[in-house]
């Protein structure tokens, strides 16, 4: 099995030989980080149709965590082009992190949409370096998406913890690996390497749930779900919310 994964591997590699040469060239990484943002709105609106419920359900006692202020402190860790902010309660206080600075004018638009928010500011920073924000400031910190991209998923889960409250939440909703026996598993470890590369260093076989239950949160709930999405690579998802 190792060695057709392998084989099939080297294929889809081929193909995608343009890729790796502007890659080589040093010129991809900047292209891509350009146009990601343009396909991230379009994939946006696509994702929220189909996950609107998830996502509903999800947030749906995002209040049941306003601090001391009487308003809700929410800080969104790669925050792309806003596509959460709809499902955010009235009078929350909006802070976001993406390290592509490119973002910041979909954020801008999406803002303008979303008047029932108080926005705070736009940090150009990885979720794994968030000293821009200070220790215990934040009710609730959120991402969607991001922990497949992430560097160091455990690092980035320490920085939530240090800027969240004591009872502060963080709330998550991510594809993830398929069951190891399945072909679905099979075709993410196929793909991996170009879907890396295409798509600004997303990983089709990571593990999230694990990396949350190796942190220190108090109160951890998680489902794996299959989401109803058109590409079945990316249609195992978890999703929940930690408790610090």
């Amino acid at each position: 099995m190792a060695l057709t994964i392998f084989i099939l591997q080297l294929a889809v590699c081929i193909l995608a030989f343009p890729f790796y040469l502007l890659n080589f060239l040093g010129l991809w990484n900047r292209f891509c980080k350009k146009l990601f943002p343009y396909f991230l709105v379009r994939f946006s609106v696509m994702y929220n149709e189909r996950m609107a419920s998830k996502k509903q359900e999800l947030f749906s006692n995002l209040q049941d965590f306003v601090g001391p202020s009487g308003k809700l402190s929410l800080l969104e860790v790669g925050c792309g082009t806003g596509a959460n902010f709809k499902f955010y309660p009235p009078g929350s206080r909006v802070t976001c992190i993406d390290p592509n600075p490119n973002f910041e004018k979909f954020l801008i638009k999406s803002i303008a949409e979303n008047r029932h928010l108080q926005f705070e500011r736009f940090v150009v920073a990885t979720g794994e370096n968030m000293h821009q924000v200070a220790d215990g400031s934040m009710d609730v910190v959120i991402c969607t998406l991001v922990l497949c991209s992430v560097q160091n998923e455990e690092q980035i889960l320490q920085e939530v913890l240090r800027v969240l409250r004591p009872g502060g939440a963080f709330y998550f909703m991510e594809h993830v690996a398929a069951e190891h026996s399945t072909w679905n598993y099979f075709w993410q470890q196929v793909l991996q390497p170009v879907w890396y590369l295409v798509f600004d260093g997303c990983n089709l076989t990571r593990e999230s749930w694990k990396a949350l239950e190796r942190v220190s949160f108090s109160k951890l709930k998680l489902q794996h779900i299959r989401a109803p999405l058109s590409v079945e690579v990316v249609c195992p998802h978890i999703y929940g919310y930690a408790v610090k």
